[in-house]
């Protein structure tokens, strides 16, 4: 399918066709979800379907994940008409912060940091990144928002993995993703029918 197709059947979830797999190998993740960006009926029906679950929850601030997790998160709050917040790879902020390690989906092991002059106690935050797949870069920026006494509201992201870290985030938080139920399955096989049509 084209990036920048628009579908006449735009059912939910017909966007995730556009996502790209994986050619350079092991050292990647094993698709590219951002092509779907490139197309603005796309990015625009996911955010739609990311937010639909908190439509009716309070929410201050929305804070999206280094890096990927910076287009979807500003484009939530630009549409749920909040601030945003950037969640950095640690060594990057030029003002106090205060920081979370973690171990991401490749096992390395990293550290994460936000300002400390926005979140504060009672601030309910909506969390927000591409892909969760082991759930450790998540896990990490809910201690962080928590450790700063603000109150997370709740995960978004284009699809949660049910690994065990998936698990526990879809266990212990409101969370919303893009994925239907027939293709979770999928997911977490790391793998997409979808992929074989791709440049057909």
């Amino acid at each position: 399918m084209d990036a920048l197709e628009l579908p006449a059947d735009r059912h939910r979830g017909w966007y995730l066709s556009l996502m790209a797999p994986n050619t350079k190998g092991p050292t990647f993740a094993w698709l590219d979800p951002s092509r779907l960006y490139c197309n603005s009926k796309a990015l625009e029906d996911c955010v739609k379907d990311l937010i639909s679950p908190f439509l009716n929850d309070t929410i201050d601030l929305v804070a999206g994940i280094d890096a990927m997790g910076f287009i979807l998160g500003a484009s939530v709050a630009t549409v749920l008409g909040k601030g945003f917040l950037a969640i950095r790879k640690a060594g990057h902020l030029c003002v106090a912060t205060d920081n979370q390690n973690y171990s991401d989906y490749t096992g390395k092991e990293k550290t994460m940091e936000v300002r400390l002059d926005v979140l504060r106690p009672g601030l309910r935050v909506l969390l927000v990144d591409q892909w969760i797949e082991t759930g450790g870069t998540m896990k990490a920026a809910i201690q962080l928002v928590e450790k700063l006494g603000s109150t997370v509201v709740g995960v978004a992201a284009v699809a949660i993995e049910n690994t065990e870290g998936g698990k526990w985030i879809k266990e212990n938080y409101k969370f919303s993703h893009c994925i239907p139920e027939e293709l979770q399955s999928q997911i977490d096989q790391k793998r997409l029918d979808s992929f074989k049509l791709l440049n057909n």
